[in-house]
Order: structure tokens, then sequence, then C-alpha cells
């Protein structure tokens, strides 16, 4: 078994006012009946509420607190605490310490790690994460510990970004990225170690199909030790599993990519 490092953190409970609870499905649907297999018990958590927009104070320096562990996510958070007072959880880059100084903004001025602003002020072949899809929005992808996309080029209203899955896309120059490479950038190193574990965060056992019965599973049936019996890989449900593509043909953002990831 390995776990992670801990010794980048400097505070060990969440601010309560930047906190709520969390209800668990525990993988169920409104009557009751399992619509997410694998889920269920788990250690109980607090949600922290993550800052991803940071349009609130604009142009306001923030000073950082403190970097946290938050069981919600794999990538650090920073309590930062703006001029006037108020204090607000952000992602957490690598680098990133107790005392240094963060700014959001979207006019043009010199950024560093930890710093938010438009793709049109940001330099080219500069990483960044936490970005949006669409301007104002929030940041939606590149959230997950030691990823960073990169700002290859800009064209017209267009800036193009390779994403940490090899995909090039294109995105508004008016969408907000932050600067730098997500903290915790070893996660990929850990190992599990035990099925203990995995029930900790709450994730439940997967029985293979060929393991089943007929009536169970697609891939069920047979005498001892056998193949699935089926040309292609089958869900319970008996769609068509494991390198299928599901995306849509005519998906409006198709237009967008450029080159599909790898």
């Amino acid at each position: 078994m390995q776990t992670e490092d801990f010794s980048d953190l400097t505070k060990e409970k969440p601010d309560k006012r930047l906190t709520k609870g969390r209800k668990r499905s525990h993988g169920r649907d409104h009557y009751g009946h399992i619509s997410v297999r694998h889920k269920g018990g788990g250690h109980k958590r607090v949600y922290r509420l993550v800052d991803f927009k940071r349009l609130e104070f604009l142009d306001l320096p923030a000073k950082v607190e403190a970097i946290e562990y938050d069981p919600n996510r794999s990538a650090r958070i920073a309590l930062i605490c703006y001029k006037n007072g108020q204090h607000r959880y952000i992602l957490a880059p690598q680098g990133l310490k107790v005392g240094d100084k963060v700014i959001a903004s979207k006019k043009k001025l010199e950024f560093k790690i930890g710093d938010r602003t438009i793709l049109a002020n940001i330099a080219d072949s500069t990483s960044i994460y936490n970005l949006e899809f669409q301007p104002n929005k929030g940041g939606q992808i590149v959230r997950s510990a030691g990823t960073s996309a990169i700002l290859q080029a800009k064209e017209g209203k267009y800036a193009q970004v390779r994403l940490p899955s090899g995909e090039i896309r294109n995105f508004l120059q008016s969408c907000m990225a932050s600067v730098g490479i997500l903290s915790n950038f070893e996660h990929n190193n850990i190992v599990v170690g035990k099925a203990g574990r995995q029930r900790w965060k709450g994730i439940r056992p997967t029985v293979r199909g060929k393991a089943m019965n007929p009536v169970d599973h697609p891939h069920g049936g047979g005498e001892g030790n056998t193949s699935i019996g089926l040309k292609h890989p089958k869900t319970p449900w008996g769609k068509p599993a494991l390198g299928v593509k599901t995306r849509k043909k005519k998906k409006w953002s198709n237009k967008l990519i450029l080159k599909r990831r790898k």
C-alpha cells in the first residue's frame, strides 16, 4: 500500500463558513432502486465550497492563508483572504505557499502561479488549469491533481489549448483560466493496497459478468472458466461496451475540436 504525502498541508480542519453538508445517494434514485452500481458506504465527508469562478472580487489581491486537504477531490485547496476580509477556497497549484499573493483580473497584468485571467491575457506555451468552457461559467475542466493544459496559440476570437488527454480544442479568448500546474502531482502513484481502502471511499465490489449466470449478465454461464462467448463485450443491459464511441456524431462542439484525444 502507498499513501499520499501530506507534508505540504498547513491546516487540518476546514473553515466552517466555507463548508456544507453532503447528502449521499448511495447510487440510488428517488425510488430507492440502485441506478449507479458499485456505490455505497464510505467515510463521512464535509463538502468544501471551492470558488471555481473567482469573479466576485476581480482586481482585488488576496493572501494565501493555508493549504488544505479536500476529501472530495484529488488536488489540494488553498484558503485565501481578500483585502476586504472575505475568505474563499480555490484550487491550489504546485508551488503556491502560505503568504503568497494571488489575484483574478481581466486586465492585462503580469500574471504568476495561482493568478486567474482570460486566455487573451496569457502568453503562449503557458501551463493553465481550471479552464472554462463558456465565459463566466466557472472552471469545469483540468481540475485533477497534477494536471495542466497548454495554451498553444491564438487566432481570431479563439485560443488553441492542448488538454491533458492530448485533445487540441478551440476556446473563446474571453474564457478564464488559472496559471500553473495543479498540486499533489504524485497522486497517480498511490497504490490502494487493500479492498477496505476502496470501501472507505464509498466504492463497493465489482463482480465480473462472466462469473454470473446467464439470467444476470450477457457474459454469464458456461462450464468452468470460459470466454464471454460473444463477438463484442456487452453491458449487463445488452448494450455494446469497452471501446464503443458514445459521442454524438453531429454534436455542435465538434467544430471546436482540432485534434481528437489519444
